[in-house]
């Protein structure tokens, strides 16, 4: 095991872990007592760690922010404006600080001139509800993964499913079923830069809908199977605008997806929507897959827990989301102006992914980065059949104190054959993310069924 990994293992983790990668029933085992009682005490109400590292980069958790700033919306107000990067990371020193770096940032660094990670004083802003941590505290010794290591049996909403996480498996559902708020609206753009410093954009309305994250939910039969359901309702270029996207994300199985298409008024079941199938209007730059960085069924892979690093990863994201910033200055022609982007040390769970033998995907291996504050997918190195870095994906986080969460919604994934990139879910020139829309009604089941996206395109 890589020494850079192991050397930030908590105590007892390792142990896990590799009785998990040799099958022993001990990754299938339910959290003790002892594992129970540290939640809220060393640990924090998730299981990332209370303490300060060692050399004080990362701080002590301190509970994340809970108080909502004056002018509070996303995009609007920008806790940490003021401070100022302690370092950057370029092609000259890169080699120094190895260690704390993926493959896919190493590979970023030196592939693209002038590309740097300016690396800014740890924030640990990523609260925890109490809801959330009561329910996380009883999933911890009911929540189980079905008899083929991968399906989720048994978990209580608005809860972590596994905070004391002892397989691949129940890393990824700790990642999907994270708390985010029940579902919220935005107008988000994708953007395909080219060359010559110009773009492409798709403009789409999105809704989303996160069941999971009802405290009232007690099962997956109470919300029928369903992860998420997701809504893009299109609203540029002028070629594809009215056209809408229903998904329904399930917990076993591949999404079922839905297209509705203005001129004929009429939804059409798409049976590809899934997997590695390229999103329409992206050159093959982008899968279904690798929407919010990752989605989808996990049957097609086999996750290895490896453990915990520290790590340079996207956080506290605001000048992502500022509502005074324009794309046509955020974006170069090879990758996101990094005067945008801002980097810190937190410690990260580290998952592989590989292709099963009897499966197929573009992808043969993907190697994952998850937040230990909030489960957040802050980065993914993406392998070819060959066993070549191909792309390099990074998602972004920033409180949200009046959910009690941190979100992740923009996304930038680099293709380093292509030499191309393309961004998602980037809001900085659409309508204030409206993160209580579920919440207080402006969406619902209701708006996620394909008879009610034919009807809001007819009208």
């Amino acid at each position: 095991m890589n020494k850079t990994i192991t050397r930030h293992v908590r105590p007892g983790l390792l142990a896990l872990a590799i009785a998990a990668l040799l099958g022993s029933p001990l990754a299938q085992a339910v959290a003790t007592d002892a594992e129970v009682a540290t939640l809220g005490k060393t640990l924090t109400p998730i299981g990332a760690e209370v303490g300060k590292n060692a050399d004080g980069s990362i701080p002590a958790w301190s509970g994340g922010m809970t108080q909502v700033p004056a002018g509070w919306k996303p995009g609007r107000v920008d806790p940490y404006k003021d401070d100022k990067p302690l370092f950057s990371i370029d092609a000259a020193n890169v080699d120094k600080y190895a260690d704390k770096l993926s493959a896919g940032q190493i590979a970023l660094i030196k592939t693209y001139q002038g590309y740097r990670m300016d690396v800014y004083p740890s924030k640990r802003s990523c609260p925890v509800p109490d809801v959330v941590a009561q329910q996380t505290r009883k999933n911890a010794t009911s929540a189980k993964l079905g008899a083929d290591g991968w399906q989720l049996e048994q978990v209580l909403g608005a809860g972590l499913p596994f905070p004391f996480p002892k397989s691949g498996a129940e890393a990824m559902w700790n990642y999907k079923l994270r708390y985010t708020g029940l579902g919220r609206k935005a107008q988000i753009s994708a953007l395909m830069p080219d060359k010559s410093g110009g773009y492409t954009e798709n403009k789409q309305w999105a809704s989303e809908l996160y069941p999971f994250n009802d405290p009232a939910v007690t099962g997956p039969a109470d919300v029928g199977g369903v992860e998420s359901k997701l809504l893009y309702e299109v609203l540029s270029p002028a070629s594809r605008a009215g056209e809408g996207y229903l998904i329904h994300a399930y917990l076993d199985k591949p999404q079922d997806a839905w297209i509705y298409f203005p001129g004929q008024r009429r939804v059409r079941r798409s049976p590809t929507f899934a997997y590695d199938n390229p999103i329409a209007g992206f050159d093959n730059l982008y899968f279904v897959d690798q929407i919010n960085v990752f989605t989808g069924a996990l049957d097609r892979y086999d996750y290895k827990l490896v453990g915990k690093k520290e790590m340079y990863v996207p956080y506290n994201s605001n000048k992502l989301i500022d509502k005074s910033n324009k794309f046509k200055d955020m974006l170069e022609a090879d990758y996101v102006d990094r005067d945008f982007m801002r980097y810190e040390p937190h410690r990260v769970w580290v998952v592989e992914a590989t292709v099963k033998a009897d499966k197929r995907h573009s992808f043969a291996k993907r190697v994952f980065h998850f937040d230990e504050d909030s489960w957040a997918l802050l980065q993914v190195d993406m392998y070819d059949a060959k066993g070549n870095l191909w792309r390099v994906q990074e998602g972004s986080l920033w409180a949200a104190p009046d959910v009690g969460a941190c979100i992740t919604y923009e996304t930038q994934m680099y293709d380093l054959v292509a030499r191309r990139y393309v961004v998602d879910n980037w809001t900085a020139e659409g309508e204030v993310i409206d993160l209580t829309a579920a919440k207080e009604g402006r969406i619902n089941q209701a708006t996620f069924s394909p008879d009610q996206m034919r009807r809001s395109g007819e009208r």
